[in-house]
């Protein structure tokens, strides 16, 4: 994707504002405690915050929330939802936050579309030392039959690379977070290396990933609709989109477990974390 696709892709969530609050699943607890566990204190910046998914679980956990989104819409309802948050408009690129005023930077289905070229230097300039830069993600859980099927139909606009365990290891092995060299993981995966400039990478240390199951409850009506939040679909042209949707419902009406009623769509929330030196 190159970059004038990729900030097309980035920005076009606004229009979905509200699909997406209702429709996006949140993370698994256990996600957000690893990612969070080694941070040296409880201030905790939810960067891309969207409609606040991370930012509420977040707050679960007793962290000290602000929120940061670049999107007027999504941050409209982040507020709407979240009103005791404290909530700025702002992006990774350009964080509006003090020097070390953070013990945790976390991201939530949202580091693929920084620029880390330069928000890598400013996610190190808010950091306290010692604290912890983590992405989260959910993907899709394909080795359940049912679930690979879903992703064969529904093509790479609803379902990317980034959306299945297997995918999204090698999408984050190498492109996001600011460290270097190659590393062992302390979680339930493995780490990986991944290429930053100097002056940034010697600020981190070693990345580790890990994944943790979750799941949301969904109707083959809903999961349609979450899937017509994903970036790839809402830039699609209208009857591209239509199509694919139709093809995906098509699939969800023809299984044993998708078509009637309610059922848990197997999910994975994956975490790439580092810390800063």
């Amino acid at each position: 994707m190159d970059q004038d696709e990729r900030l097309l892709h980035a920005s076009s969530f606004g229009a979905a504002a509200v699909a997406y609050a209702e429709h996006r699943p949140d993370y698994a607890r256990t996600a957000v405690r690893w990612a969070i566990e080694p941070a040296p204190g409880p201030r905790v910046l939810d960067l891309g915050a969207g409609t606040g998914k991370l930012t509420a679980t977040l707050l679960a956990l007793g962290s000290e929330v602000v929120a940061v989104e670049p999107d007027p819409a999504m941050l409209a309802e982040l507020r709407r939802a979240l009103p005791t948050v404290r909530a700025l408009p702002g992006s990774a690129e350009a964080i509006p936050l003090p020097d070390a005023s953070v013990d945790a930077v976390l991201a939530g289905n949202a580091m693929h579309w920084f620029d880390m070229a330069v928000a890598g230097p400013e996610i190190a300039r808010v950091l306290a030392p010692g604290g912890v830069l983590a992405g989260l993600w959910n993907v899709m859980d394909d080795g359940v039959e049912w679930v690979a099927g879903l992703a064969r139909v529904s093509g790479s606009a609803a379902i990317g690379p980034r959306d299945t365990p297997a995918g999204w290891r090698a999408e984050t092995a190498d492109m996001h977070l600011p460290g270097t060299g190659t590393g062992t993981g302390t979680g339930t995966g493995t780490g990986t290396g991944t290429k930053a400039r100097p002056d940034v990478s010697a600020r981190f240390g070693s990345p580790e990933q890990a994944e943790f199951p979750h799941g949301q409850r969904r109707t083959a009506h809903s999961l349609v609709a979450t899937l017509a939040t994903r970036a790839g679909m809402l830039v699609m042209p209208e009857g591209e989109q239509e199509a694919t949707l139709s093809r995906i419902r098509a699939f969800l009406a023809s299984g044993p477990e998708t078509a009637a009623g309610e059922f848990t769509l197997p999910l994975l929330t994956s975490v790439l974390r580092v810390r800063r030196l």
